[in-house]
């Protein structure tokens, strides 16, 4: 990968024998492969032994988990927040386990509508909840940066299942959880 990117400063007119850049092929490729780590994720250990039986249960939600991701259509960050939430059928997860499922998903060149919906997904196999939850609000350099140039646009986007897709008071109480309204 190293070698390619040397090429590519290259041809944006760049010397990648000067001081500054010498290193940068292979700080780059580290900077790739480090960003890019949701590819290796093994969910089976991600979630561990932290999988645990419960009955009688309410909603869980975990808000306000940071991420950060690459899009898939210029490889521009985007970063922002998940908030996630399951109803418990008779498991639970442990709490620290929602955030890194959320990071495995992220660190993928992705779209935000998908890594909702692959969180939510993730969820209702692992543990098999009545339903569950995740809306992600971001900010996309794609869009801050170049294109239409808008610094301050927030992207939101919804994954619900089961539960949460089925019953509107359900997904009411989540909005009012999360002082979110008109989603």
């Amino acid at each position: 990968m190293a070698h390619h990117i040397r090429s590519v400063l290259i041809l944006l007119g760049e010397d990648p024998d000067r001081e500054g850049l010498v290193k940068t092929p292979m700080r780059f490729a580290t900077a790739m492969l480090d960003l890019t780590s949701g590819y290796r994720a093994d969910f089976g250990k991600i979630t561990n032994e932290a999988v645990f039986s419960q009955t009688d249960s309410g909603m869980v939600l975990v808000r306000d988990i940071e991420l950060f991701s690459l899009c898939e259509h210029h490889m521009l960050p985007f970063y922002g927040k998940a908030h996630v939430a399951y109803l418990p059928s008779d498991k639970v997860i442990g709490l620290s386990k929602i955030p890194r499922i959320v990071d495995a998903f992220a660190q993928r060149l992705q779209i935000q509508e998908r890594l909702s919906q692959q969180i939510a997904q993730e969820l209702m196999e692992r543990i098999a909840p009545r339903g569950a939850a995740v809306i992600i609000e971001a900010y996309h350099m794609c869009v801050m940066m170049r294109g239409v140039e808008k610094q301050a646009s927030r992207t939101v986007t919804t994954s619900m299942a089961g539960a949460f897709k089925d019953d509107p008071e359900l997904r009411r109480e989540l909005h009012d959880l999360l002082k979110i309204s008109g989603i």
